[in-house]
């Protein structure tokens, strides 16, 4: 590979996300600009650009790269948008959020992966972010409204909060099912105060864990 693996960047835009169907030119253009390498662990850079989940610590992962490319075609930014991204992981979502819209808020659990997560989006030079360690189920009042809010955990049920943060025309896409294991990508739309669910696609992401989320391995429901 490439020292700064620009040529491997372009080929996972075209062979992975272009060939597979998104089109969204700006989504597109930010993936190809972002450097997934500088947000996983040094051992693992060298499958940064392959098409799959990778682990980041903490038994977390960061998705792989179509998941995420979907994720942000559906919810449609504009760069005047305001953006809450849930689950800052690795903090390479976060990035591209930064890159899409305005403003960009993200919240993680785990102080750790937010603080390795802000190092690498500092190190690029964003400054239209915020960083929260907090429960991402209550999302995060302070900011609110958001135009869109991205979610990177699989969530049992859509946290009411999230809805309540959600602005009038604002999307919404988050991985909903019944179990841990297998969920639906979901798009939620909020039109005159209601809201509009379209799913997507199946997909599988790390539990959302928080007071509506699923308990921590080992607690109860």
């Amino acid at each position: 590979m490439t020292a700064n693996y620009r040529s491997e960047r372009i080929q996972m835009v075209e062979d992975q996300l272009r060939a597979r169907g998104i089109r969204d030119d700006r989504v597109l253009e930010a993936m190809a600009r972002v450097p997934r390498h500088l947000f996983i662990p040094p051992e693992q850079r060298e499958a940064a650009y392959q098409n799959g989940a990778l682990p980041i610590g903490e038994g977390q992962t960061i998705s792989q790269p179509w998941i995420v490319a979907a994720t942000l075609q559906a919810l449609r930014i504009a760069p005047t948008d305001r953006a809450l991204d849930i689950g800052t992981g690795s903090g390479y979502q976060a990035a591209l959020l930064a890159e899409l819209a305005g403003e960009v808020v993200s919240v993680e659990r785990l102080a750790d992966l937010s603080e390795r997560a802000g190092e690498a989006m500092d190190s690029l030079g964003y400054r239209n972010f915020t960083l929260v360690v907090g429960d991402g189920s209550k999302g995060y009042e302070a900011h609110a409204p958001y135009d869109v809010i991205a979610v990177a955990a699989g969530a049992g049920e859509i946290p009411p909060r999230l809805i309540e943060q959600l602005a009038e025309e604002g999307r919404m896409v988050i991985p909903v099912g019944g179990s841990r294991q297998v969920q639906m990508l979901t798009l939620v739309e909020k039109r005159e105060g209601r809201i509009r669910k379209t799913p997507l696609c199946e997909c599988v992401f790390v539990p959302f864990v928080g007071a509506t989320g699923w308990p921590e391995v080992g607690e109860s429901a």
